[in-house]
């Protein structure tokens, strides 16, 4: 069994442009909300104007914060570092300086 502990680092790769789309639909269904709030405001009807805007932003709310959070967690990978970069920060937070046969390179 292999007993090394791999790393890895989290890369995120979310733009506006992922998530432009859902605010726009989101603001229509404000200003549609808001427009029967509107055609439904009278002397007499004024509690079923502001009841109307209440539960379209109740029950818009969720599924907003739910289409942010899938598509936040669909831009989230985990990619295993390197080898050879590890390598490189175990040498630089140890301090060592021996020399690598690489860098070391002797005319003869």
């Amino acid at each position: 069994m292999d007993n090394e502990l791999h790393k890895y680092k989290m890369i995120c790769t979310l733009k506006f442009g992922d998530i432009y789309g859902q605010i726009i639909i989101w603001l229509i269904v404000i200003f549609i909300s808001l427009a029967t709030t509107l055609a439904l405001w009278s002397s007499t009807r004024q509690i079923y104007a502001l009841a109307t805007v209440g539960i379209v932003l109740v029950l818009s709310l969720p599924f907003l914060l739910f289409a942010f959070v899938t598509t936040l967690l669909n831009r989230i990978e985990f990619v295993p570092m390197e080898e050879e970069l590890l390598s490189r920060k175990v040498r630089r937070s140890s301090g060592s300086t021996g020399s690598s046969s690489e860098s070391a390179v002797s005319p003869s």
